[in-house]
């Protein structure tokens, strides 16, 4: 069982999509109930995963590798890494929250819906664990077709506007990847990712290869300039798809950065690191700033994803810096070490965030934050959990968003203190945004007769959110088991940051 575990999660929920689809609309019940097993079943399959990884030893595990077509000398290949697996274990833990958290909520064609997720799920594991570079742009492509399928049938009064642009402006970048991963497979006659790493590359060949994969993956992440899908795409799609791209999808990107930018072309990826590293904290400090004036409350957190995502991308090239300008290999793998941490923690976070906000408007019919006030006072305990997650994507010590982000500033002072001064400012533009959203909506007096009338988190909602908060405070006070389960892995993408090919 173990030598296939990895096709197993991928196939589990992509396979199980299928008789939750042939229950159909006459059968809600049922397909609620398959999607949650299969859901419950590929956790459980992680777990296994989790625990078959030998995190002290570190590199690609669990392999499996098939000859897919053999004109082109494609391989289906698999193997994790101790990030893969942390990405993995986050995948299929917020897949239970967020099937369980649709359960009563779609009432239209539930079946198609669960299916839909459970195919997006497959997917996502599918990317984390491709060690072959075409089976890895098919997967990342093919994420796309649930997700445009749950935003345009399942979304608001502009899903169609919001599922064209997010397609468009996603498919666009993977285009530039498809140009550069044909150009490689000229020059390496395979696919195979860690031939790719090996591969001698000019500086020029480099410099075209690394904006053709940065284009792709900024656009995922999304990074400044090219993030202006993200808030639309978050706004009219359905609870469950905020929850899933904010978690899952927006680390497809960063991930794609560690897997291709980092070995493939890491003289260009030091050379343009700047580039990422001033994107990152225009992210960080300008997307703030927008999020302060949002007056919609999935705009403001969609914002704020953006902002927190910057810290990723920001900690991977702070990393570059550190290595090849002073030969800091501690506070390089530090800076690392914090992305990774960040991009566990805001999946955590923004998936709990996004699911507080679809609470309120299942009640409501409203995300405008003008139309609430004073919910505290007819929902503490829901109050108690919103509270929370506010305070997690504020950075408060003792939450899953103070660990990743402080590493990431900590490392960054060793490169630059400027850096560091203005990845602080979210601390504070971070608290006011988010301060000023609870504020708004939480306390004061009640002045809507609607709210007055709303009632206390039920037992399913509150299960939903109570995991969340469960893992947003495990990780805020004991970081070291995900730290020790990344630690290897990390340590030896920043030997490869100290690689040179020219």
């Amino acid at each position: 069982m173990f030598n296939h575990l990895l096709s197993l999660l991928i196939w589990l929920p992509v396979v199980g999509a299928i008789p939750v689809l042939l229950a159909g609309a006459a059968r809600p019940h049922l397909a609620r109930w398959l999607s949650m097993l299969v859901a419950v079943l590929t956790f459980v399959a992680s777990l296994f995963l989790l625990q078959q990884y030998n995190a002290a030893a570190g590199g690609m595990q669990l392999t499996e590798s098939y000859l897919w077509i053999a004109s082109w000398g494609v391989h289906y290949g698999l193997a994790v890494d101790g990030i893969s697996v942390a990405l993995i274990v986050m995948t299929t833990f917020v897949g239970i929250l967020v099937i369980a958290g649709a359960w009563e909520v779609i009432q239209n064609r539930p079946h198609q819906y669960m299916a839909a997720m459970l195919m997006l799920e497959g997917l996502l594991i599918g990317v984390f664990c491709a060690t072959d570079a075409l089976l890895f742009y098919a997967l990342f492509e093919a994420i796309l077709i649930p997700m445009f399928i749950l935003i345009g049938i399942w979304g608001g009064p502009r899903r169609v506007y919001a599922t064209l642009k997010f397609f468009i402006y996603t498919f666009f970048g993977s285009v530039f990847m498809l140009i550069a991963l044909l150009y490689l497979y000229q020059k390496a006659g395979t696919f195979d990712m860690a031939t790719l790493a090996a591969l001698p590359l000019t500086m020029k060949e480099q410099t075209w290869i690394f904006f053709a994969f940065l284009i792709a993956f900024a656009i995922k992440v999304p990074m400044v300039p090219v993030h202006t899908w993200l808030p639309d795409a978050h706004v009219e799609a359905p609870t469950g798809g905020s929850v899933v791209l904010a978690a899952v999808m927006l680390k497809v990107g960063t991930y794609g950065m560690l897997r291709f930018i980092l070995p493939i072309v890491p003289d260009a990826g030091a050379h343009y690191a700047w580039l990422v590293i001033v994107l990152s904290l225009v992210a960080i400090v300008y997307i703030g700033y927008v999020a302060l004036v949002q007056e919609d409350m999935k705009k403001l957190v969609a914002y704020s994803s953006v902002a927190h995502m910057g810290f990723v991308t920001l900690g991977i090239f702070v990393a570059f810096l550190l290595v090849r300008e002073s030969g800091d290999v501690g506070m390089a793998q530090l800076a690392m070490q914090g992305a990774m941490v960040q991009m566990i923690s805001h999946g955590f976070v923004s998936g709990a965030m996004f699911t507080c906000i679809g609470v309120l408007y299942d009640r409501m019919h409203t995300r405008s934050i003008k139309d609430y006030g004073g919910v505290i006072n007819v929902m503490p305990w829901f109050g108690f959990f919103y509270v929370l997650f506010a305070m997690a994507n504020c950075g408060l010590p003792g939450t899953s968003g103070f660990v990743g982000e402080f590493m990431v500033i900590l490392a960054s002072f060793s490169a630059n203190p400027w850096i560091a001064l203005f990845a602080a400012f979210t601390l504070i533009i971070g608290a006011a945004y988010t301060l000023w959203l609870v504020k708004r909506v939480m306390w004061g007096d009640i002045t809507n007769s609607h709210v007055a009338e709303m009632k206390e988190i039920n037992g399913r909602e509150t299960f939903v959110l109570a995991f969340f908060a469960i893992a947003v405070l495990a990780l805020g006070i004991w970081p070291q088991p995900l730290v020790h389960l990344m630690n290897s892995s990390v340590s030896q993408l920043v030997q490869q940051l100290a690689i040179h090919k020219i």
